[in-house]
């Protein structure tokens, strides 16, 4: 049975087969969770991820990890280069990394807060929006063992929690 989890922290180092990363669809790596993976991976990553787009808005590529602790980083295409989201962006973009990792065949994937940082889109709604979307892919045939949301910013991590409990009463 998959799991859901939360973490509050530095997706950067956490110990999953894959991270996923709030790109935007030029696949470049700027600010936010993305500059961080960049910081974190080396610019390798930024290279192979820019060498497979630009994609459409809600798609995902994989690219390895550099050096960091994961094996995969999947780069989720959350905004255009206008920098812009919005509720479908995300849903699309969650359910599309899921598919990726479930092509890896992997165990483990952590998500950000996706489309919160640079496209400022509420904690709340993202919440809600993703952990809707992983409860439904994993409700289905899935080689994941663990999707864990690793947030980094206090608000966010109490917005999934609020959103967890709630989908999951039982916990």
């Amino acid at each position: 049975m998959s799991r859901v989890a939360l973490r509050e922290g530095d997706i950067t180092q956490v110990e999953t087969d894959a991270i996923v990363n709030a790109a935007n669809s030029g696949l470049w790596m700027g600010a936010g969770v993305a500059g961080a993976i960049k910081r974190a991976g080396g610019k390798g990553i930024e290279d192979d991820a820019v060498r497979q787009g630009p994609v459409a808005v809600g798609e995902a590529v994989v690219t390895s990890a550099g050096t960091l602790k994961a094996r995969y980083v999947i780069h989720a295409a959350v905004m255009g280069t206008d920098l812009v989201t919005d509720a479908g962006k995300i849903e699309r973009a969650t359910r599309n990394s899921l598919l990726r990792a479930e092509e890896l065949s992997i165990a483990s994937v952590a998500f950000p807060a996706l489309g919160t940082g640079v496209g400022g889109f509420p904690y709340d709604e993202a919440a809600r929006i993703m952990i809707k979307a992983t409860r439904r892919h994993l409700a289905g045939d899935s080689c994941l063992e663990e999707v864990l949301f690793v947030l980094y910013d206090h608000e966010a991590f109490k917005a999934f929690q609020r959103h967890v409990e709630v989908q999951n009463p039982s916990s």
